[in-house]
């Protein structure tokens, strides 16, 4: 069986994942807050786990692996929403989970097993908060109930700061009924037109960090496998769920594996509204930016370093996906002939691309095992670099292989021009290695007159017959 090695925030380590239960895997993401459209950053944790969840499938067997993805309905800021735009709040939620399900199924993400919401466990909240009450762990004061964070001597220990220092660096509600500056809200009186249920402290609401406890528990127990979510979450949001869970079960042990995703950039800038370089999933798909390739720009970065998207990192993505899809579609790739390779046991994993991609999910090294692989002649030698791009996502539907920007199931290209470029193309690479620069420059100039684009990616080079291609011109060199 192969090794997952997956870097654990909470031991700040890349370590062997061992499941507590390999026929019961369980993963646990923090889903969307459901008020507005997800911005692109929301995609990364999303295609994360949605990577992860492949492979753990892959490796234990699809059945033994359980995902779930919260949604936050219940929220201050739909709230604001609603108010400021005179809708119920139930049909803004709907209307976003819809908008969510919509964008994230564009980009190849699989629905998790479960998707429960905050609304739907309020009575597990409840009881939670009244156990941690009892336990000395939360008090109640004016209609609110508190965690006390230092009746927990291991606060801190996920983010890795001192209780000073969050106090110091932390954007906390100055309030006089907490005890201490740190204590967090889980539970909150609602006023009029706020949403409310009954509860030992009066109409109210659950506090946010609550809801991700209280669902986790009724789904997986009181110990599961991984839990993940951007590092933009890791305080308060986890760092709070970490203590207010150990502190009702004791004897569980919560999260066994923490998986932090970097952020996201645009163009080396971070995304905002203020920049103008803020936009949505849907604004992408709205241009015509196929869903693959926006997951392709995703995967070329390490969920560990922050992602930049850039345009020529779109345009480069959409050239390779272009090829290789035209290699499958050449070679007749599809449901029948699936099954067939099936039958004959060639439809698996490549194990040096498996091997890559279970270290620590390294997707950019996983990619550049498919371009190796990639150049295999026949449909038998290149079933494991289709099943390695079925395995990362990026092939939506086998029964009609995605044409992005009109093209035509492939490079428009015989075998012998295919293999023409090809071989120039390990001409140029031997040139650059033996740093004979005329030479290289001398094959790039062939290739870019007839019209052949090439792109780089992960030292490996890719191709495409662009607009104007004239095989004619590949001449031999002299």
């Amino acid at each position: 069986m192969t090794t997952i090695r997956l870097h654990n925030t909470k031991t700040r380590r890349k370590e062997d994942f061992v499941p507590l239960d390999p026929g019961n895997v369980r993963i646990y993401l923090c889903g969307p807050t459901v008020y507005a459209r997800a911005h692109l950053g929301n995609a990364r944790p999303v295609l994360v786990f949605d990577v992860l969840y492949r492979l753990l499938r892959e490796v234990f067997g699809e059945a033994a692996v359980t995902y779930a993805r919260n949604f936050t309905d219940v929220d201050d800021k739909i709230n604001a929403a609603a108010a400021e735009s005179g809708r119920e709040i139930g049909d803004i939620t709907a209307q976003t989970i819809r908008w969510y399900h919509e964008d994230m199924d564009a980009l190849g993400a699989r629905r998790p097993d479960h998707e429960p919401r905050a609304t739907g466990h309020i009575p597990q909240m409840i009881a939670m908060i009244e156990d941690l009450i009892a336990r000395g762990h939360a008090y109640e004061a004016e209609g609110h109930v508190l965690f006390a964070v230092d009746s927990y001597e291991a606060y801190g220990a996920l983010s890795g700061r001192s209780l000073d220092d969050m106090i110091a660096g932390a954007r906390v509600e100055v309030a006089p009924y907490k005890r201490n500056a740190m204590d967090f809200v889980l539970w909150k009186p609602s006023g009029d037109g706020q949403p409310g249920w009954d509860s030992p402290w009066g109409m109210g609401r659950p506090g946010w960090h609550i809801e991700c406890s209280a669902m986790t528990r009724a789904l997986f127990g009181d110990s599961f496998d991984i839990h993940g979510g951007g590092t933009d979450l890791m305080f308060p949001h986890h760092e709070n769920e970490v203590a207010q869970s150990c502190c009702a079960a004791p004897d569980g042990e919560f999260a066994q594996v923490w998986l932090h995703n970097e952020m996201l950039q645009v163009e080396g800038r971070k995304m905002s509204k203020s920049l103008g370089n803020f936009f949505t999933v849907r604004d992408l798909l709205d241009k015509g930016i196929a869903g693959e390739v926006i997951r392709l720009v995703f995967l070329g970065t390490h969920y560990g370093k922050p992602m930049d998207w850039t345009e020529t990192r779109r345009a480069e993505a959409e050239t390779t996906l272009r090829r290789w899809m035209g290699i499958l579609a050449g070679h007749g790739f599809g449901p029948n002939l699936i099954e067939a390779l099936r039958r004959d046991g060639k439809w698996q994993a490549d194990p040096e691309f498996l091997g890559v991609l279970a270290n620590d999910l390294n997707t950019p090294g996983a990619l550049a095992r498919l371009h190796v692989l990639s150049k295999g002649k026949t449909a038998a030698q290149l079933a494991g670099f289709a099943y390695g791009l079925d395995l990362l996502g990026l092939v939506p539907d086998w029964s009609a292989l995605p044409r992005l920007d009109g093209g035509e199931g492939g490079d428009g290209v015989s075998e012998k021009v295919a293999a023409r470029i090809d071989a120039l193309l390990t001409e140029r690479a031997q040139a650059r290695a033996d740093r004979d620069w005329d030479r290289a420059d001398r094959v790039r100039d062939i290739l870019t007159d007839a019209g052949v684009q090439v792109t780089d990616v992960g030292g490996q080079a890719t191709w495409t017959a662009g607009p104007g291609f004239d095989a004619s011109r590949l001449e031999d060199m002299e």
